[in-house]
């Protein structure tokens, strides 16, 4: 079992604006916090943790970590220290930007027991990332990621769909892209419009429309099944629910849903199951089913609101899935009854 302890420090630290940042509401923090509170939280978050097997992390988050001066990312990574040595913590995670990684900071972040370095990159094309202000370029990615693995680090990279500009095509160039970097963990993120961004600005005078829902599931699942096939571990799709996303909170337009990851992988698993298992079967079988798929598969196989199931029935009388400890991935197996 994996556990990370956010620590948010929103928006320190980067030189650049991005159209679509805010990250005092994407974190629901406006101010970093100070040693103490680094302190406090870990304390607090450990006392809810059983420690009996499982892997601790503490994650600096919402800003661009390697972007602080050397001295305030020391006073962060110090205060780590010692729940590392007395076993409590395993290891520490940072978010950054790609153009600002180098080997002295790197071999820094390697002493202080940084294990993981996720890259905010977006995209992997360079005229997407200039629209948006990004502030690197798609080769301060590659540097980036080949010299963390150099080091011995673990690579996470963070990408966005429905961003200004781009198709589904670019978007699909980017995954072909991040899939040669051959990062440890991947995260997607549909791009929303919050409040008080240069992105609302460009919504208000029409000059930006976000993905509907549909499209942005879509265009995510599509990413996910390249993903999958290419053993790349994606451990977030979405933002996670806060009051920041209800009504009346800081989102103003995009595809933004609680369940998005359940829906994009139940569009990957209704065309595993097209391509799999309907070919030559007609629909209003009076057969019986039972599918038998990996237990983390299993709800998203049935489908969001059983929508996979639903469709299913159409060819089958009746149909029952079955959680399976042999499957994996996509992975699935029929019992005809």
């Amino acid at each position: 079992m994996h556990f990370n302890i956010p620590i948010f420090i929103p928006h320190l630290g980067c030189p650049f604006q991005c159209i679509y940042c805010n990250q005092k509401y994407i974190s629901g923090i406006k101010n970093p916090p100070d040693l103490a509170e680094v302190h406090a939280i870990i304390r607090q978050k450990l006392s809810t943790i059983n420690g009996q097997g499982a892997r601790v992390e503490v994650a600096f988050f919402g800003g661009s970590f390697t972007c602080l001066s050397l001295e305030e990312q020391r006073n962060y990574l110090e205060a780590v220290q010692p729940y590392i040595a007395e076993n409590k913590i395993n290891g520490i995670r940072i978010s950054t930007r790609p153009d600002f990684i180098d080997d002295e900071k790197l071999q820094m972040l390697k002493k202080f027991q940084v294990q993981t370095i996720e890259l905010g990159v977006q995209s992997m094309n360079d005229s997407t990332l200039k629209k948006i202000h990004r502030g690197h370029n798609a080769a301060d990615v590659r540097n980036a990621a080949n010299m963390i693995k150099k080091h011995g680090i673990a690579l996470g990279i963070q990408t966005m769909v429905g961003l200004p500009g781009e198709d589904s095509a670019m978007e699909l160039n980017t995954a072909r892209e991040v899939i040669a970097m051959q990062p440890d963990c991947m995260r997607i993120y549909p791009l929303l419009v919050l409040q008080d961004t240069n992105l609302e600005q460009w919504h208000a005078r029409g000059k930006y429309m976000p993905l509907a829902l549909p499209e942005a599931v879509e265009r995510v699942a599509a990413i996910l099944e390249m993903y999958i096939a290419n053993d790349i571990n994606v451990i977030k799709v979405g933002l996670h629910p806060s009051d920041e996303y209800a009504p009346g909170g800081k989102l103003v337009a995009g595809p933004f849903h609680p369940s998005f990851r359940e829906m994009a992988m139940t569009i990957v698993w209704k065309r595993n199951f097209v391509q799999h298992l309907l070919p030559g079967q007609k629909a209003g079988s009076q057969q019986d089913i039972i599918i038998m798929v990996a237990d983390s598969q299993y709800n998203y196989a049935i489908g969001y609101k059983s929508e996979n199931k639903d469709y299913l029935k159409q060819y089958f009388n009746r149909v029952r899935f079955r959680r399976s400890t042999d499957m994996q991935k996509l992975q699935f197996d029929v019992d005809y009854c």
